[in-house]
């Protein structure tokens, strides 16, 4: 499948998760190739008939140069550069899926023209999504201004292949498709990962006999935030037919909370869809062309279009999103700790203490260590991303402040697989209490019991459950998070 580009409004959710995810390839069409063609014939009659008008990066040097109109004999030398001295950071790549959403999210600012860069640019950035090897971009030590130090690692090669104009390289490493395409990929985490926890904790409720009162949907109106409502009809599926045999009096403050703070995550997604929808489709190169008669720029009073240099680089409410993912991570692992501890607890639960059956010895009672220890690091994930407090960096007087972004997509994916560990731990728990008590867990969460035991084999003697509970729980995240090889996209496996 192939998703064709015509216009900045076909930069949404559902075609990043086509391209970046599902690998599927990307084509500009005919009318969005003559808009980038028109943009850049009249960008280019902008800087003939606009001789004084600085241009960063097009007419100017970048940096500590962009007071510097360049001298005719310099333009061409200079728009020949290639990006790569930027390319300073290092470490751990980030996913593939991630790059190829960068890939994408970097054509939005193409499609209508408005980075003014010529059509064999526009066309081979497209065709880098075809399935072809791709460069490593490191998810670490991009600290510089705007994105540039990850954008120049993609782009280098290409750089070197193409006869560059003036603007096309800046065109490749400015603005911000790192931090659109960051928490584009942050949500259709967490959505996944949403799912899996209402999944867990409905077996939790079940196996404690918590009374069902605490999950009636009728709450939602009670109380009346709209998030608490979608985790209340979130949960109800999968006990629809829990057992009737339940719990007389209320479950411990845990149990009742959980749908409040399964809400405060579905409103942190919320959020972040939010982010994701108006960032892929958003103009942030600097500078920014205007073409003539696009939106504000009549070409009567404009006729060659305008120019602004703007902070659209820096997309601060991308890391604030993601920072609100991270923290309701870190408070689900937290809900997921008390469950695990209230139903081992048989002065509480009213099952078996330690859920030991007839012939057992005390296997499971040590498993609420192992969720502290998880909380205590998502909650160290999850800590705010704020503005990096370091100096100017490398004397370049105008890049004062770095971004985040990166950072707070570690974080929010770290706090992430906490919650997952801390969703296997539970979820051992709640089967281990459904068996030792010989009860059928309802069917919607029959698939996931399935799932669980695969994992991790009936306990009925000691043994050391580490090692099963990390199969169960690099499950869970590979099922919310999937980590593609680099040859799933090539073009043979389409």
């Amino acid at each position: 499948m192939t998703v064709s580009l015509a216009s900045r409004s076909d930069f949404n959710l559902e075609n990043y998760e086509r391209v970046a995810w599902l690998g599927e390839f990307t084509e500009l069409t005919s009318a969005a190739k003559n808009r980038i063609c028109d943009a850049r014939l009249a960008f280019i009659e902008f800087v003939r008939v606009n001789p004084k008008v600085r241009v960063y990066g097009a007419n100017t040097r970048v940096g500590p140069g962009a007071a510097n109109i360049l001298e005719a004999a310099e333009l061409t030398h200079f728009a020949q550069r290639r990006p790569g001295a930027a390319g300073v950071s290092f470490g751990e790549p980030l996913p593939l899926r991630v790059v190829r959403g960068i890939l994408f999210s970097r054509l939005a600012n193409y499609i209508e023209g408005n980075s003014a860069i010529t059509l064999p640019l526009a066309e081979a950035v497209a065709s880098m999504l075809d399935g072809r090897p791709l460069p490593a971009v490191p998810a670490f030590g991009n600290g510089a201004a705007g994105e540039i130090n990850a954008l120049a690692h993609l782009f280098h090669d290409l750089s070197g292949t193409l006869e560059m104009g003036p603007k096309d390289n800046s065109a490749l490493t400015n603005g911000a498709p790192c931090a659109s395409a960051l928490v584009a990929d942050a949500v259709l985490v967490a959505r996944r990962r949403l799912d899996l926890s209402h999944k867990v904790f409905a077996l939790a409720v079940d196996a404690f006999k918590a009374p069902l009162e605490h999950y009636d949907p009728v709450l939602g109106e009670c109380w009346g935030n709209p998030h608490d409502k979608m985790a209340l009809q979130a949960l109800a599926p999968y006990l629809r037919d829990a057992a009737s045999d339940r719990r007389d009096y209320q479950a411990p403050v845990s149990f009742r909370i959980m749908p409040r703070i399964l809400g405060q995550a579905h409103q942190a997604l919320q959020q972040a869809e939010q982010t994701a929808g108006w960032s892929l489709p958003s103009i942030t190169d600097n500078p920014t062309y205007l073409p003539p008669d696009t939106a504000g720029v009549s070409a009567s009073t404009y006729p060659h279009g305008r120019i602004l240099h703007t902070g659209g680089f820096h997309n601060a409410a991308a890391y604030t999103a993601m920072d609100a993912l991270a923290g309701a991570s870190a408070d689900l692992v937290l809900i997921a700790d008390r469950l695990t501890a209230k139903t081992l607890d048989g002065d509480v639960s009213g099952l078996p203490h330690g859920l030991r059956g007839a012939a057992m010895d005390d296997v499971v009672r040590y498993l609420p260590g192992a969720v502290v220890a998880f909380g205590e690091q998502a909650r160290r994930a999850a800590q705010r991303n704020f503005l990096p407090a370091s100096g100017e960096y490398a004397a370049t007087g105008q890049s004062d402040v770095a971004v985040p972004t990166f950072s707070a997509w570690r974080s929010q994916r770290e706090a992430g697989r906490c919650l997952d560990c801390a969703l296997a731990v539970l979820a051992v728990t709640a089967l281990q209490a459904l068996e030792v008590t010989h009860r059928a867990p309802p069917s919607p969460l029959q698939a996931l019991c399935d799932q669980i035991r695969c994992a991790v084999p009936a306990i009925d003697a000691a043994r050391v459950l580490g090692p099963d509970l990390h199969i169960l729980a690099d499950e869970f995240s590979k099922d919310v998070e999937p980590d593609h090889s680099p040859t799933d996209f090539a073009v043979g496996n389409h």
